[in-house]
């Protein structure tokens, strides 16, 4: 049983490796590169809900042996006051927050443009028992394509998807391409930073590397059991 994880960064990827101690076996395969840890393939992807989409297509095309789970992980940023930087969170719902039009009432969705899906649901026990193991806040991961960096578009975003626990850029993209295969699709965030207006000095990147690195040491085994005995809501969306 392998578990695909597509990253961002190779800062990202490394921090997953590094949970299980010595050099990953690294593997080639068309369009990725492979750092292969525990039940871990873990593959650094690029930037932004496309690259994510792209890697995590030609992972699972190449994989001689069908993966059970993809996980999207990396750092991102906490909607106060429930992710507070330092915190991990696992998403409920992975949410294409900015995919649709705007028009003089204001954004609308692409469902609400009648087409298209806007947001995937992780399997509800793989959530239950991840949140149980790590500490992580359970709640909606925002994808978006451009970082939020004012506090209107922070209020714009929670008035949208009240109850949004963080945002990041590659999850939905991950969760698009595993859905093409029938494949369940995880997310987990590191929080480095708060939504909201720019503050680099703030941001704590570091210390959210060094949290995902604990997380996945953690949940390697909830992972390992959830797809032996508790995988008949894989496919819920």
């Amino acid at each position: 049983m392998r578990v695909l994880v597509v990253t961002a960064v190779p800062a990202e990827r490394d921090a997953v490796t590094r949970a299980f101690g010595g050099e990953p076996e690294v593997r080639e395969v068309p369009g990725a590169q492979l750092h292969c840890a525990g039940p871990f393939d873990v593959v650094a992807g690029g930037a932004g809900p496309a690259a994510a989409a792209a890697v995590t297509a030609f992972a699972l095309a190449a994989a001689s042996e069908p993966y059970a789970l993809v996980v999207s992980a990396g750092i991102g940023g906490g909607f106060p006051p429930a992710s507070p930087v330092g915190s991990l969170v696992v998403a409920t719902g992975i949410v294409a927050a900015d995919l649709g039009a705007e028009t003089p009432d204001g954004f609308v969705p692409v469902t609400g443009l009648g087409f298209g899906r806007d947001t995937f649901l992780p399997p509800e026990s793989l959530v239950r028992d991840v949140a149980a193991a790590t500490g992580a806040v359970p709640g909606p991961v925002l994808t978006v394509s451009t970082a939020t960096g004012s506090a209107a578009r922070t209020a714009e975003l929670l008035a949208a998807h009240p109850g949004a626990a963080a945002e990041a850029m590659e999850g939905f993209g991950v969760a698009e391409a595993a859905a093409g295969l029938g494949v369940p699709a995880l997310e987990l965030r590191a929080v480095s930073n708060t939504v909201g207006p720019r503050d680099s000095a703030a941001w704590r990147i570091g210390d959210a590397l060094a949290a995902l690195t604990e997380a996945f040491g953690k949940i390697a085994p909830v992972v390992e059991s959830w797809n032996r005995h508790d995988r008949h809501d894989r496919h819920r969306d």
